[in-house]
C-alpha cells in the first residue's frame, strides 16, 4: 500500500485495511498478523489505524463482512447467469475457485478463525458465511432434482457438504503445494467427478 492511503476518506481507508489484511494473510500465518504489520503495509501509524478500527477483532470483523459480501455476491451472479441448476452448480464451483485464486489469503483466514477456541464474532461470521453458502447449494440441488438433472433420491444435505468439502480439499492441496495457481487447473476435472456422483445428466 502506498502513501496515498494516508489521505483516503474513512470508507476507503477501511476498505484499504481489509485489502492489506487479505494480502498479508496470503503471505504468512493469519494469526501472526499484527496491527503493526497492517499499519506498515498501509504506510500508516498504528494510531491512524485505530481511528477506524478500535481493536484487531474489529478489523477481522470487517474482513469477514467483506468476504461474505464479495463471495456470496459472485455466487448469486453466477447462479443468475446459468441456464440450469446443474450448470449453476458448476458456475458456483468455478466462481468459488476463482475467488480463492484471486484472494489466497481468504481461505487461510477462514480456516484460522474456525479453529480459534471459544466464540468470537469473526468466528460466528465465518460460520454464518458457510451456512448461507450451504443454503444456496440446497436450493440448487433441490432444483436439479426437480428438473431431473440430479438423482431423485439425492440427499441435498450430504451433496452440499461434499460440494463445500471438495472446494476446501482443492484449497488445502494448493496450500500444501504452496502453489495457489494449481487450483484453477485441477478444479474442472474434480468438479466433473462430483457432478457424475450426484447424478447430473451429461
Amino acid at each position: 500500500m502506498n502513501g496515498r492511503s494516508r489521505h483516503l476518506p474513512a470508507d476507503e481507508r477501511r476498505a484499504a485495511t481489509v485489502e492489506a489484511v487479505v494480502g498479508l494473510a496470503a503471505e504468512q500465518n493469519p494469526s501472526d498478523i499484527t496491527t503493526t504489520a497492517i499499519a506498515q503495509r498501509m504506510g500508516l501509524t498504528q494510531g491512524a489505524l485505530f481511528r477506524h478500527f478500535p481493536t484487531k477483532d474489529a478489523i477481522l470483523q470487517a474482513v469477514m463482512s467483506w468476504v461474505t459480501e464479495r463471495l456470496l455476491g459472485r455466487v448469486d451472479k453466477a447462479v443468475e447467469e446459468a441456464a440450469s441448476p446443474a450448470a449453476a452448480l458448476e458456475a458456483v464451483f468455478m466462481t468459488h475457485i476463482d475467488f480463492v485464486s484471486d484472494h489466497p489469503g481468504v481461505p487461510r483466514m477462514l480456516f484460522g478463525e474456525l479453529q480459534r477456541p471459544g466464540e468470537t464474532l469473526p468466528k460466528r461470521m465465518a460460520q454464518t458465511l458457510i451456512r448461507h453458502y450451504g443454503e444456496r447449494l440446497h436450493t440448487l440441488l433441490d432444483a436439479g432434482k426437480a428438473r431431473g438433472e440430479l438423482h431423485a433420491d439425492l440427499d441435498p444435505e450430504a451433496a452440499a457438504t461434499l460440494f463445500i468439502g471438495t472446494v476446501q480439499g482443492l484449497v488445502m492441496q494448493s496450500m500444501l503445494a504452496d502453489d495457489v495457481t494449481r487450483i484453477r487447473s485441477d478444479a474442472p476435472g474434480v468438479f466433473a467427478i462430483y457432478l457424475r456422483g450426484v447424478g447430473a445428466s451429461s
